[in-house]
Parts: structure tokens; C-alpha cells; sequence
């Protein structure tokens, strides 16, 4: 019983949802004295529905997978039927064979939606008693994870929050200095300080809906309200699952994009303008959007990157809006100058 309400303890101690899936996997793990257990994630877009592999969790520690890559569901899926059959039943709790290894997964549903598995391999403590001790776990973490989404979740349109912007960008730091460092290791330390040893990094990208008090002056509130959901959803639908969403305030939504090149981050952004200027919004009829963006520099504070993004925004707002600007590319062309103010709310 001790041990059981120290798992308790800690697992209701963290306001993070990754520390708080990693709490409860190590907890499990410690449970059924699995060898190891490792957590995976769930995201969607328009089109698919995508696995991602987050951490391993062994006797010796925990290796966080910063660069695994997302898998298709229904690949994962046609491999093991009794997880299709599981998740179609939305069941807490099946066993199945991972390469002629036991394991116990775990479903961790939060209204109704599937977020994340946990996959214990090989257990070596798999009594009833035990197991009825992990479905009561599971559902104090269900309880506790819709706590969680309350506080880091925008009321209205279900994305991140303004919250949970800085432990977003901590991590994506991390994850740039995981990528340079692999590629010095790749390229070699004697490579010149003036070569480009890599060219996929994070980016930072600011959106305001253009004319947006015209759309609540004009239709009301809840037809504004509408509009800001309808946008939300686009977004979802645009970007790839790594990416992270967050509306910033009133008509302001921030995206961090995952790893990729400038031109690729470049036409991401600009499909996603693109996406919400075709739409047809129901009685407002069509909107659109002004995107600056910008590099996430390793080792800048967040302020300095949503500032630079700013700047961009500023410049798509004031040149005819309905466009995505990149602020290194609008320095490089003389476009930008340092005299355009951060703070932009008064313009808006």
C-alpha cells in the first residue's frame, strides 16, 4: 500500500503532460517489474492519425527519443489486432507479443480520445491484484490529465495555451542543439565556422487574422468566436504532429514547425495562409491571415525569437497582409528596418 501511494504522490506532482507520461510508465514499469516500458503519442491531421515514440524507460534510467520520427497508427495496427480491436472498444488494458516478448499496454484515453500507449515489456508480476491496482491508477491519471488540459488548453478553440508557450520552446532548444550537434559530429569538428553544417532547423511563426475587430463590429462576437474555432481547426489540419499550436491571444496564434529547411518551413506556412484564405466562413464569408516567422536561434531566450517573428508580421501587416514574411530574408532584402517596434498590438 506505501509503495503504491508514493507512485500516487508522484504521479500527481507534475504539471507537465510528457513528465507526467513518463511518471506514470516508470511507476508501471516498477509495478510489474517489466524490463522496460516506453511511451507513445497520438496526434492527427487531415488525413492520418500518427504514433510517435517519446521515451524508454529501463532499470538504469530514462532515454528521452527527441528525434523519432512519427509512424502511421495503421501501420501499428495491422501488425497487432488486439490494439485495433482495443482501441475500437477504447479498453484500458490488453496484452499482446512485441518481437515473441510479453506486453502489457496501457490506453490512455481523455474524453473519449486516445493520447498516448504505454507498452511494458516483458513483466514479470501480472496478478489480478495488480492489475486492478493499475486500473485504479489509470483513472486518477484520466482525472488528473483533464486538470492538466483545463489549465494548458485555450477555453475556446482547444489548442495550447499562452501557459505553456516556454516549456514548448525549451524543448524545441533542446532539440536544435541535438541536431547541431549531429551534424558536427557527422560533418566533423575541422569543417569552417563559415560552412552551413546544417540546414534544418526549428522556426518560430506568429499569425494575426487580418481585419479581425471588423469581423466582431461587423457579425458579433460569436461570429468572431467562430471564426477563431474554424482557424484553430485549419491549423491542425496544416501542420505535421511534432508541430505545436497555441493560441496566443485574442486574434494571435503562435506555431513552432518541427525540423525542417527554410523553404520547407517557407511553403508549410504559406499553405496554411493559403488554407484559410480559400475557406468560406460561414456568414462572414473569407478571411485571412499575416504570418511573420522567424529561425529559433540555440541559446536565444524566447523573447528575442517572438520579437524577430513580430517584426515580420509587423511588415506583412503594413505591405498589403494576406502573406507570410521570413525576418531574415526581409533584413537581407533592406525591407526590414530595426525602427519597427515589437510591440504591435496598438496597429492591430
Amino acid at each position: 500500500m506505501e509503495s503504491i501511494i508514493k507512485h500516487l504522490v508522484e504521479i500527481t506532482g507534475y504539471r507537465d503532460h510528457d513528465l507526467l507520461n513518463i511518471s506514470i510508465a516508470s511507476s508501471l514499469r516498477e509495478i510489474f517489474v517489466a524490463r522496460s516500458a516506453r511511451v507513445s503519442e497520438l496526434s492527427s491531421n487531415a488525413t492520418a492519425t500518427f504514433l510517435t515514440a517519446k521515451v524508454d524507460i529501463t532499470s538504469t534510467g530514462v532515454d528521452v527519443i527527441d528525434q523519432s520520427e512519427p509512424m502511421l497508427l495503421s501501420d501499428k495496427l495491422s501488425d497487432i489486432a488486439e490494439l485495433k480491436t482495443a482501441i475500437a472498444g477504447q479498453q484500458p488494458v490488453i496484452e499482446y507479443l512485441i518481437n515473441n516478448d510479453p506486453c502489457i499496454c496501457l490506453l490512455l484515453w481523455n474524453t473519449g480520445r486516445l493520447e498516448a500507449l504505454i507498452e511494458l515489456i516483458h513483466p514479470t508480476n501480472r496478478s489480478l491484484n495488480t492489475m486492478e491496482v493499475v486500473r485504479g491508477m489509470l483513472v486518477v491519471y484520466k482525472n488528473f490529465l483533464a486538470l492538466l488540459d483545463y489549465n494548458e488548453r485555450d477555453s475556446l478553440t482547444g489548442l495550447l495555451n499562452r501557459k505553456t508557450f516556454d516549456d514548448s520552446y525549451t524543448r524545441m532548444l533542446r532539440m536544435n542543439v541535438g541536431h547541431l550537434a549531429l551534424a558536427e559530429d557527422e560533418l566533423g569538428a575541422d569543417q569552417p565556422e563559415t560552412e552551413n553544417k546544417v540546414d534544418h532547423y526549428h522556426w518560430l511563426a506568429v499569425v494575426d487574422i487580418d481585419y479581425f475587430k471588423r469581423v466582431n463590429d461587423q457579425f458579433g462576437h460569436l461570429y468572431g468566436d467562430e471564426v477563431l474555432i474554424l482557424i484553430a481547426n485549419i491549423m491542425r489540419n496544416s501542420f505535421q504532429p511534432n508541430d505545436h499550436l497555441f493560441r496566443f491571444g485574442g486574434e494571435e496564434f503562435l506555431i513552432l514547425v518541427h525540423s525542417s529547411s527554410l523553404g520547407e518551413a517557407h511553403r508549410v506556412l504559406d499553405q496554411f495562409r493559403t488554407n484559410v484564405e480559400q475557406y468560406h466562413f460561414p456568414q462572414v464569408g473569407q478571411v485571412t491571415v499575416s504570418i511573420g516567422f522567424a529561425r529559433i536561434d540555440t541559446f536565444e531566450p524566447a523573447v528575442a525569437t517572438v520579437g524577430r517573428a513580430d517584426q515580420a508580421l509587423y511588415y506583412a501587416k503594413t505591405h498589403g497582409r494576406n502573406q507570410t514574411c521570413h525576418y531574415d530574408m526581409l533584413v537581407a532584402n533592406g525591407d526590414l528596418h530595426q525602427e519597427y517596434s515589437n510591440d504591435i498590438a496598438e496597429f492591430f
